[in-house]
């Protein structure tokens, strides 16, 4: 249990600082700097090992730092820190929903460090990002955990749905280049200017 100690105007997404009830560790959570990178990479790596395919996670330092802090970035950030110790992120980027015609976060990693696990960080990582769902209007918080995950259960506390009637699908690797062979021919440039929005 966490005792909020913000002022109003401080609540959204800038840092957000904690003291456990009673006393004891103070924990503050902040969208990521460039200072937290390489244990954010650790703890991503982490993740990797504790979701049993280590081998398959290959994000670097500078690829963070590139996603995270471009001229318009499309991935977002927040640190858990114990007494200025990271010992918790999230990694997080802006869906949008055509139903509810507006935008959603989509959680991408959530990870606490096994010594802090058990102290409510990933509550409070969770609530920082539904304080942000609220306070743009954004309507749904979405993210995906393997099925004998323990953390299930403290989803399910807080009332997050399972959207057990979809089946995620993904294309990677050689499947993903020979469909995009399969492209109508267009100019690379013309492509980027599409994705970027730019008159035609």
């Amino acid at each position: 249990m966490w005792t909020d100690h913000r002022s109003a105007r401080t609540r959204g997404y800038g840092a957000r600082r904690w003291t456990a009830a009673g006393g004891g560790m103070s924990v503050e959570i902040r969208p990521i700097s460039r200072a937290d990178v390489a244990a954010v990479v650790s703890m991503v790596h982490e993740l990797a090992e504790y979701e049993r395919a280590p081998r398959e996670c290959h994000l670097t330092e500078a690829q963070l730092e590139a996603a995270l802090f471009a001229d318009r970035p499309a991935l977002f950030g927040h640190v858990a820190l114990i007494d200025g110790e990271p010992v918790g992120m999230a990694l997080w980027f802006l869906n949008f929903s055509t139903w509810r015609g507006v935008h959603g976060v989509y959680l991408e990693d959530l990870y606490v460090r096994p010594t802090a696990r058990g102290t409510g960080i990933g509550r409070a990582l969770l609530a920082t990002l539904a304080a942000v769902c609220a306070e743009r209007g954004y309507e749904r918080l979405d993210w995906w955990v393997l099925h004998w995950n323990p953390a299930r259960e403290f989803y399910h506390s807080i009332e997050a749905v399972p959207m057990d009637e979809w089946v995620p699908y993904r294309l990677t690797g050689p499947a993903l280049r020979s469909l995009a062979e399969q492209a109508p021919t267009a100019k690379s440039e013309d492509l980027q200017s599409s994705m970027r929005g730019d008159a035609g």
